[in-house]
């Protein structure tokens, strides 16, 4: 394995969260890591946002170096005054407890992260098209290290620049220029460190959210560590229960689900990622209830892992705002000037979660202890409370006065973020308009009835977290309100699964006892978090996104899912310390300690750890079953692809420049499908742009611009000379790729281009031939 390699990426890492951090400490001054776990996901926006900028007129070592520059330059700047921030930190630290170990700790866990996805990566390192996108991460990976300018060129639409969400992308490649790193090892090496970067960011906010409920830090980070990295749903659990079932039971309760045995034997680490599914018309189409540790060992580095870091540093900035006192009015606009700046980050890298990034900024201050009205200016806050006051009185009674200063802390903080927003969006508008719009054929569709999920299935995908945010919100009542409360839940669980709105039995208690327990109970940040996942989940189960990336909500799932796992993570870490941290006081407080709260509660943890392990477990024991010489290198391919490609592959990546085009065959569905591995090899594995690729471009440009590229390139490779000579000037071609790809699909119709003037075989290997074009012999 490249140990050189992994040594120069932690150096990068450590030095950019070094300059990260005096940003993190000013941002977090209140955590008593003050912001170390984010001091990198901050350094990274620092560098990208000039570099993306500054991209639109040079992309190249020196834009990164320009943005590497900016990030020295906000670093220095900020520890000047290094006298006035120690002077705060040292007030504050008396008055929150700050920890000057809670750095050491989350790089310890980076650290630990880092490696462990390096482990899982090093024996399965391949970019290989089967089950995954690992072609157009990789792809885009490296048509952005080909590329001049940004937007980058389509690998898949030559000519046209990308209409994708390619900023995780382009961090990726930040850090490859800046460690000096070929493609073929970065790909793997950023994977493994945007995992770290998520795992730490949850382990750093949830023992900051647990340190001021006044729980165990330690406890809570760890927690949300293990949820966010290593555990998963109860699909493989349920499996290994339903085998203890007799058959009839099994079958109607999970009809269609195998059980598993306690040896794991018929395992795939694929099925606990399909549980979900949407039925209309008698017809069954899957979702992707995706969770981290399934991503990561899948191996493609997608845009909704990739943004994850970066969301919880959004929710580190709304734990912030939550902390800081409503009399601190310059330092709560400071916080919310970094959001839209996030915010247009999370546009480009991966947008859906951008809406994310302002929910959860609006929940955190409708939410906190401080007046939200407070950001607003003097003369304004003035009016709208004197406004509240005349509705007071014309209604009449102190009720009125209450339900309408309630109304004003959900009203108040919406203005507030619709103009956050608002900035965002200005910024994001050309990215918006120019690179994801164009001929998309997306709608906003709302969900059949029929199609929504089922009781089981939800528990099945998020029950481990219900588990815990059900306790942890039960013991947060009062001992007289907790019978009235549970006979309401369990009548409108009985009434939405009835309807059938079977998510509303989960969510709905979730959002509206965390709701009341945030804002009359003894509750924090944590809940505000329960809150938010809540309505993520609540949300898709009645409308969607149309596209062609998949029938009904198969998208809207996968790429929101992962967020509600993310967030949820963060509070089910908080939620566990809480519920520990009760049980000890039990303990403490019984004169006679027997089987209680002390012992019931440990059990419940215990058993939760060992039931979303087991996934785990045998996902990784079958993983590193086939080990054999651990390497990064992603170009190394199974054993199903042919040599003659691979070596195609290489000697174009060698002979092409920033200005090459290729022409290969698309990749539909048919021959070859999109997930082959011979489908659009060489433009996905060198980022050289082919005239047309994968169908995923139908997505992003509409069926008739692709569909008519299609009929340009099948009339190349099977019609006249002129057929092809008016393609291969009007899309600049210079390579004329003849491959498996292209003979299986065109059979006996492949023209010979040998038999032609104007293209010269260059390369040639088995089946494989390369064709140079020179234009100027074609005819006219």
């Amino acid at each position: 394995m490249q140990y050189l390699a992994v040594l120069v990426w932690l150096a990068v890492f450590a030095g950019l969260a070094v300059l990260g951090y005096p940003a993190a400490a000013r941002l977090f001054s209140r955590f008593r890591s003050s912001g170390a776990g984010f001091a990198l996901p901050i350094a990274l926006v620092t560098v990208w946002l000039p570099v993306y900028w500054l991209g639109k007129l040079s992309f190249g070592p020196l834009t990164v170096a320009a943005g590497l520059a900016v990030l020295v330059g906000v670093a220095a700047a900020l520890s000047l005054d290094r006298e006035a921030l120690r002077d705060r930190e040292l007030r504050l630290g008396e008055e929150i407890g700050i920890d000057r170990r809670a750095a050491a700790e989350t790089a310890v866990v980076f650290l630990a992260a880092f490696l462990f996805l390096i482990a899982v990566r090093s024996v399965d390192p391949a970019v290989h098209a089967a089950g995954g996108e690992k072609y157009l991460d990789y792809g885009m990976l490296r048509t952005l290290l080909r590329s001049g300018t940004l937007p980058p060129e389509d690998f898949w639409f030559a000519g046209e620049p990308v209409q994708y969400y390619y900023g995780g992308h382009l961090v990726a490649a930040i850090l490859t220029v800046l460690t000096g790193s070929a493609p073929e090892l970065a790909y793997n090496l950023a994977l493994a460190g945007f995992y770290a970067m998520l795992v730490t960011a949850a382990y750093d906010l949830a023992a900051n959210v647990a340190a001021e409920r006044e729980f165990d830090a330690r406890t809570g980070g760890a927690v949300a560590a293990f949820f966010v990295g290593f555990a998963s749903n109860f699909a493989t659990i349920g499996r290994i229960l339903l085998g203890f079932l007799p058959p009839g039971l099994r079958e109607s309760l999970a009809p269609g689900i195998e059980a598993l045995p306690l040896s794991g034997e018929g395992f795939s680490y694929w099925n606990a990622s399909r549980v979900i599914t949407d039925t209309v018309g008698g017809n069954t189409f899957p979702t992707i209830n995706e969770f981290p540790l399934f991503a990561w060992l899948n191996g493609d580095m997608h845009a909704h892992m990739m943004g994850t870091p970066f969301l919880l540093l959004a929710a580190a900035l709304g734990f912030a705002l939550y902390l800081t006192p409503a009399e601190e009015r310059r330092r709560r606009l400071g916080l919310l000037a970094v959001v839209p700046l996030l915010g247009f980050f999370q546009i480009v890298t991966s947008t859906w979660s951008f809406p994310s990034v302002f929910g959860v900024t609006y929940l955190a201050l409708a939410l906190a202890p401080a007046d939200p009205t407070g950001l607003l200016p003097n003369d304004v806050a003035e009016r709208v409370r004197a406004g509240r006051q005349q509705v007071a009185d014309l209604i009449g009674g102190d009720g009125a006065d209450r339900a309408l200063a309630e109304l004003e802390r959900l009203l108040v903080p919406l203005g507030v973020v619709g103009g956050l927003v608002a900035v965002a969006g200005v910024l994001g508008l050309p990215f918006l308009t120019r690179t994801m719009t164009g001929g998309s054929e997306r709608t906003i569709a709302l969900l059949p009835a029929a199609a929504r999920s089922g009781v089981l299935e939800l528990f099945a995908v998020h029950g481990a977290f219900l588990c815990v945010f059900g306790l942890f919100l039960f013991s947060r009542l009062r001992g007289d309100e907790r019978l009235p409360l549970l006979t309401a839940v369990l009548g409108v669980g009985a009434v939405a699964v009835t309807l059938p709105l079977d998510v509303l039995a989960f969510t709905l208690p979730l959002l509206v006892v965390g709701w009341a327990v945030l804002r009359f109970r003894d509750a924090g940040y944590e809940t505000v978090l329960i809150v938010a996942g809540a309505g993520l989940v609540t949300i898709v189960e009645f409308v969607y996104v149309s596209e062609q990336a998949g029938p009904l909500r198969m998208n809207t799932v996968f790429k929101t899912y992962m967020q509600v796992w993310v967030l949820w993570s963060v509070g089910a870490g908080t939620a566990v310390a809480g519920l520990l941290a009760g049980a000890k006081r039990a303990v403490q407080r019984a004169e006679r300690p027997g089987v209680g709260r002390g012992v019931v509660v440990p059990a419940f943890v215990a058993l939760l750890v060992v039931s979303t392990s087991l996934y785990g477990g045998f996902a990784l024991s079958g993983h590193f079953a086939d080990a054999s010489d651990p390497t990064l290198d992603a170009t190394e391919m199974p054993s199903w692809y042919e040599e003659g490609e691979l070596a195609a592959v290489d000697w174009l990546d060698w002979n092409a420049d920033g200005e090459t085009v290729i022409v290969s065959a698309p990749a539909q569905g048919g021959t070859p499908g999109m997930y082959n591995w011979n489908s659009a090899i060489a433009s996905s594995l060198t980022g050289v742009p082919t005239v047309v690729g994968w169908a995923h471009e139908v997505g992003y440009r509409g069926s008739e611009a692709y569909d008519a590229r299609v009929g340009a390139v099948d009339a190349l490779y099977t019609g006249s000379p002129a057929d092809a000579a008016s393609v291969i000037r009007e899309h600049d071609v210079n390579y004329v790729w003849v491959g498996s790809a292209e003979r299986n699909r065109y059979g006996d119709e492949l023209v010979n281009f040998s038999d032609r003037a104007g293209y010269e075989p260059v390369f040639t290997h088995g089946d494989v031939v390369v064709y140079e074009v020179t234009a100027a012999e074609l005819p006219t």
